[in-house]
């Protein structure tokens, strides 16, 4: 009975963190770029009681044994990749990649970080930055008294100055891809941090060979969060702990049953 007390608890443990899991997708499900995320269980060590294959005779070997499981733990939190809706902003500076690939982002401590969630700024000096204020990579200045900002599908961005009507250039953007995009570190503030498991990042234009995305001006990519989904999760994830604690419940009971036997 002890045993399934801690089996039934291990499995109340990781629903508890899968909810913990969807009320993170629900409340970013209107951020711009999140990808949201899938708990991934495992079961933990078996208990032999007989080992499968151990003798049972000279002649015969036990076929299937008699394993009793330890119960559940949560083993791995799976990003959802796909892309999200694209919303309309008008905003010459917002930014959707349409495809694969993450923007290039500069952080104070000389760290590359990647994001999906590309509404950039103007900071004091023209260069255009996130909302953070770190700018994005490789660094580009927008010219004071700039009339217009257009960027290319292929992240070249151009500028009409006053009293000109040729367009200048004054940057390009390239985008980022990895070979295992889930095994990016997420640090917040829609930022990510390259790891052992995500690979080196392969650098490339915008709609180029490397499989990257192309960019869409003026608009931005919603977060890929099915509310609905997420409300069936929650409801799963409060039945199956549910079901745990009547365990728990039960065992608890055998267990009192056997205490009063001696009475």
């Amino acid at each position: 009975m002890i045993r399934a007390l801690y089996t039934a608890a291990s499995g109340m443990m990781a629903q508890e963190l899968n909810l913990d899991n969807v009320a993170n997708n629900l409340a970013n499900s209107s951020t711009s770029g999140f990808r949201r995320r899938r708990l991934q269980f495992e079961d933990l060590v078996y208990q032999n009681l007989i080992m499968p294959g151990a003798a049972a005779s000279q002649q015969t070997t036990m076929v299937a044994g008699l394993q009793v499981g330890l119960g559940t733990r949560s083993a791995a939190s799976e990003v959802i990749q796909l892309q999200g809706d694209f919303s309309q902003t008008g905003n010459p500076l917002d930014m959707t990649i349409q495809g694969q690939g993450f923007f290039q982002v500069l952080l104070p401590d000389g760290q590359t970080a990647y994001t999906r969630a590309g509404s950039f700024h103007l900071d004091a000096q023209g260069n255009v930055v996130t909302q953070q204020g770190d700018p994005v990579q490789p660094a580009i200045t927008i010219p004071p008294g700039a009339t217009s900002v257009t960027v290319a599908l292929d992240g070249t961005i151009s500028v009409t100055l006053p009293g000109q009507t040729a367009a200048q250039q004054v940057g390009s953007l390239q985008l980022a891809l990895f070979n295992n995009p889930g095994g990016l570190n997420s640090t917040g503030s829609n930022l990510f941090l390259a790891t052992t498991a995500s690979g080196d990042p392969i650098i490339g234009t915008p709609g180029g060979s490397e499989g990257l995305g192309s960019i869409v001006q003026g608009m931005l990519e919603q977060s890929n969060v099915s509310v609905v989904d997420e409300f069936v999760q929650m409801i799963v994830a409060q039945r199956s702990y549910e079901a745990n604690s009547r365990v728990v419940s039960a065992a608890d009971q055998m267990l009192q049953g056997i205490n009063s036997l001696g009475r």
